[in-house]
């Protein structure tokens, strides 16, 4: 008797659907200037771009042609639901054309999850003019919180 209820709890157990239980994800360390050098992959700027800024260039002025395009490179979590966004953009800018991908190798892998990403904000300088361009990094529920980043630079336009 004992045997047969052995038999029958096995067959159950073979029969019950298995689940994969994924290990806990160590927490993300943001980036604020560059991705991590083993295995890190440029930023996805789109062609044309004359000029990239990155994370080291907040603070600065920046003078960009008339008619010329320039690229702000910046990494953040989109995985966590931190995006990057303008806040303020001169009226002489075109509105950004945005791009985002992988920091690393890694994350191209099955099976990869979280990390860091590159977002890319692509501009065109339309007129001569100057004024600040900030960008904000922040989660969009939470409207009432301040941006975990900000990024602004001042353009020049001639």
């Amino acid at each position: 008797m004992y045997r047969t209820l052995i038999v029958a709890a096995l067959a159950l157990a073979a029969c019950a659907p298995k689940t994969d239980i994924a290990p806990v994800a160590a927490p993300v360390v943001e980036q604020k200037a560059t991705p991590p050098m083993n295995g890190s992959v440029p930023a996805p700027t789109p062609a044309g771009v004359t000029q990239r800024l990155t994370a080291a260039d907040d603070g600065r002025t920046v003078v960009v042609p008339v008619g010329g395009r320039f690229a702000v490179e910046l990494v953040g979590v989109p995985t966590a639901g931190y995006l990057w966004g303008v806040v303020t953009k001169p009226a002489f800018l075109a509105d950004a054309v945005e791009s985002s991908g992988n920091t690393t190798t890694a994350q191209s892998r099955p099976g990869f999850t979280g990390g860091n990403h590159w977002e890319v904000f692509t501009f065109q300088a339309t007129t001569a003019g100057e004024g600040k361009l900030k960008l904000e990094q922040r989660r969009p529920w939470e409207k009432d919180e301040p941006a975990s980043q900000t990024f602004t630079v001042t353009i020049q336009s001639r």
